[in-house]
């Protein structure tokens, strides 16, 4: 018997977000070492991104 079968879980597993398959509790939320490594690869390469909005009238300052 494993520590999974023993341990109830509070909410249902969630998709990997790079495969689609169930995630694994040492790797939440993704559901290998592998699609963990390609999302950290994805962050620092800069494929994610806020995007800024540059406004001409600063709100924040007083006029």
């Amino acid at each position: 018997m494993s520590l999974d079968d023993k341990v109830t879980p509070l909410r249902p597993k969630r998709p990997c977000p790079e495969c689609g398959k169930p995630s694994a509790r040492e790797t939440y939320p993704f559901c290998s070492k592998r699609c963990k490594d390609i999302d950290l690869n994805r962050w620092l390469k800069g494929a994610y991104v806020i995007t800024a909005r540059d406004d001409e009238d600063e709100s924040d300052e007083p006029k």
